[in-house]
């Protein structure tokens, strides 16, 4: 013993001690707890449930046994982890939804697809499967090696030696440290015939195993819808991802009517979950297209989605459903695994097939070599019992005047002492001849299959002709099992054209004096609009005729560009709502203009100081309620005006304060995104009171006011014609007071009055 407390102190630096500890811990993580061995595609957690119960009998033809006697069982002898986890790892391996092939079957509750739990283990009862039966097939038979568990008083098995492709049949996935794994279920005919092909033809390029393996098979079903190309570089690389939709069914009713049917939904996505993101879908107005959603499922899944109207297009509702919700999911490929030597790493699909078939020549010679050893034993004794019969009387008589006629049996007949042993412990009754014959055919028997199992053992090429041989019994097996997902190929789901998840209806936009917005139904006439209801001390401001699917585009004086749809506006009774509880205006900004905005629309844009430029109607656009900085402005201007441009415009009008007005090309002006633009006229003093683009071709004109409708035109623009950023000259005789480009009166259409 040291002899003090500081003699046990081990002076050395701390990340070094903390970096060769935290890689113990990784190590342990990896090859201990979450990735699988390729062999059987199994983590030790699943190991030892499978051989606790195999050493309880639970073999498929047994009854059933409580699940807490099993995870007694493995948490106490084989597995020092908590009981719920390896609880949960028992439930997993048990439901149908979550494993392709089950290997552990369940009666009672043991969860379901909608996402809830299973019952406790005292409550639930459990058995192996045929399945896990033929993956654990040939451990008695010294296929595989044996080491202590945790406290070295049982044995374990290394790894099972089956002849089942696990890894692949029923995948896996779990996260280590630094790596990960996500192996998807595949069909078992198809990994057979995959392996059969590469048996014969081992040096095949990954590609040639698309012909057996078409891709993933859920349990679950669903559509795989990548190309083959994107799935035969996900098997070759080890790799990538593979998208999954719902199956979707259009169901036509009498009358013109339809609903989408959902029987299978994406592996992994809980259904209770995925029916409530869908509902919320339809709360939150994120889908209007989208009626109602029901369940109305049992042992098969079904799912019923009603369409708001049946003139909405199921195509886009299906592209729509894609989009926004779990009816299509990525389910990732990471064939991280470890061989046969515990060293992770990532394999492609041939690479895994390769390692498999190695694994189960080696099992085969093994299981051969012990049976050869095990006949050897028996020919041994079968050769002594012969010898005995041959010599049976002289055999009796030493037997009875000898006090140890063990010895001189081995010396007189030449017998070793296994066979003098037994000669001794025979009883009387097989002394018979007929018991003599049946031992002679007993060792021809053994012999053959010896000298079967010695060639098998030496020769590469029976061994893969046996290995075929056995898996085209695996395959008979599993014959019924008929393919559950689908491959279709299909192109991602389209970015979404909200305006067609809109029923288009008439509007009309009305913005007040003191901000309030409102969108009455219908095209109410522009001259009604101040006859409406008002707040006390407003009035109208801005209003325009627009349509639901349209965007309305809200311009603020800060530079600061706002974007609302037509379809969430507040509805028209009462005086609506205040503008800044729908978007983040500043409480000292004034709104300067507001107007229906389309993507392939031009703006012009100008500011107080005289400044100016063209956007789009792309860029006016903002996605968020705090909308964008369209314009970049220089000390103490604001902006003055926007205005959508005429298809035909070519020149642009601007006046100033000063009643200067100036005329010069539109081409002159850049077209921006977002900045300050170019100086539109030059001030002594004041700054810009109006502008306009127009076609010089149709001149200017303006109303002369009253009632008489009369407009005044001036055609013949030379005098005010310059360079952009000149003062020009005063504004034609009769130009309105206002100092502004008043629009024309509407022109009545016929049988108006």
């Amino acid at each position: 013993m040291p002899d003090s407390p500081n003699d046990l102190v081990i002076d050395t630096p701390f990340d070094s001690a903390l970096s060769e500890r935290y890689l113990v811990y990784a190590l342990s993580t990896i090859t201990a707890r979450s990735l699988p061995d390729v062999r059987d595609g199994l983590k030790p957690v699943h190991r030892r449930l499978l051989w606790a119960m195999r050493l309880l009998r639970l073999d498929p033809a047994s009854a059933y046994k409580k699940s807490a006697r099993v995870v007694g069982d493995v948490i106490g002898k084989y597995h020092p982890h908590g009981d719920q986890s390896v609880y949960d790892a028992m439930v997993r391996l048990s439901q149908d939804w979550a494993l392709r092939y089950p290997l552990v079957d369940g009666q009672g509750n043991f969860g379901n697809i909608d996402g809830d739990n299973a019952a406790a283990y005292r409550y639930t009862e459990a058995r192996l499967t045929a399945t896990a039966a033929r993956l654990m097939a040939g451990l008695d038979e010294g296929t595989v090696d044996y080491r202590q568990t945790y406290n070295g008083e049982e044995e374990e098995p290394e790894v099972f030696p089956g002849l089942f492709p696990n890894l692949l049949a029923n995948g896996s996935s779990g996260i280590a440290v630094g790596m990960a794994t996500s192996i998807p279920p595949h069909h078992v005919g198809e990994l057979v015939a995959a392996a059969s092909h590469l048996i014969d033809h081992p040096g095949a390029e990954d590609i040639a195993l698309m012909e057996f393996v078409r891709g993933p098979d859920f349990p679950t079903g669903g559509v795989l819808v990548d190309g083959r190309e994107s799935i035969a570089l996900a098997y070759a690389t080890g790799r990538g991802s593979f998208r999954i939709r719902a199956k979707i069914e259009i169901e036509r009713e009498k009358g013109g009517g339809w609903y989408l049917l959902v029987s299978e939904i994406p592996y992994g996505v809980q259904k209770g979950k995925l029916i409530e993101a869908i509902a919320g879908l339809i709360g939150d107005k994120k889908l209007p297209i989208l009626a109602d959603v029901r369940d109305e499922s049992d042992a098969q899944v079904r799912i019923v989605l009603e369409p708001r109207s049946r003139t909405v297009d199921p195509e886009l509702l299906m592209e729509s459903l894609y989009k926004l919700s779990e009816l299509e999911v990525r389910f990732p490929l990471n064939l991280n695994v470890l061989d046969k030597t515990r060293t992770p790493g990532v394999m492609s699909l041939k690479q895994v097939l390769l390692a498999w078939l190695a694994h189960q020549i080696e099992v085969l010679v093994r299981r051969s070599t012990t049976r050869i050893g095990k006949i050897d034993d028996r020919l041994e004794l079968l050769d002594g019992y012969l010898i005995a019969f041959l010599n049976l009387d002289r055999v009796i008589e030493i037997i009875r005047t000898e006090d140890e006629p063990k010895p001189l049996m081995v010396a007189e007949f030449g017998l070793t002492e296994r066979q003098a042993e037994a000669i001794l412990n025979m009883r009387l009754r097989s002394l018979r001849r007929l018991e003599e014959f049946e031992i002679g055919k007993e060792r021809a028997a053994l012999a053959r299959e010896r000298e079967g199992l010695a060639a098998l053992v030496e020769s590469p090429i029976k061994q893969r002709n046996r290995l075929k041989k056995d898996l085209s019994a695996l395959a008979a097996a599993y014959a019924h099992d008929e393919r559950r997902t689908q491959l279709k190929e299909s192109a991602p789901a389209r970015d979404l054209d909200w305006s067609q998840m809109i029923e288009k209806e008439p509007i009309t936009v009305i913005l007040s004096q003191r901000g309030w917005i409102r969108a009455m139904k219908g095209h109410v006439a522009l001259n009604e609009v101040a006859d409406l209801k008002w707040r006390e001390g407003d009035g109208p401001y801005l209003h325009f005729h627009a349509s639901t699917t349209d965007k309305v585009l809200i311009m603020a004086d800060n530079g600061r560009a706002y974007t609302l749809s037509g379809d969430k506006l507040p509805g028209g009774r009462g005086f609506g709502e205040p503008l800044r509880l729908t978007i983040d205006l500043e409480a000292e900004a004034e709104v300067v203009a507001a107007m229906v905005v389309r993507p392939g629309d031009r703006l012009l844009v100008a500011t107080s100081d005289g400044r100016g430029f063209v956007t789009s109607g792309e860029a006016s656009l903002a996605e968020t309620r705090k909308g964008k900085q369209l314009v970049n402005l220089r000390p103490g201007a604001k902006v003055a005006l926007l205005k959508a441009i005429v298809a035909h415009a070519d020149a642009v009008a601007v006046i100033g304060e000063n009643r200067k007005m100036l005329v010069f090309p539109l081409a002159e002006l850049p077209e921006l995104g977002r900045g300050s633009g170019v100086q539109l006229q030059r001030y002594r003093d004041g700054g810009l009171s109006d502008a306009m683009a127009f076609a010089m071709t149709d001149g200017i004109s303006w109303p002369l006011g009253g009632d008489s409708g009369r407009v005044r035109s001036e055609s013949d623009l030379t005098p005010w014609r310059a360079i952009r950023s000149a003062s020009g000259r005063i504004a034609p005789n009769g130009f309105p007071r206002s100092n502004r480009f008043e629009p024309l009166p509407p022109v009545a259409k016929s049988g108006e009055a």
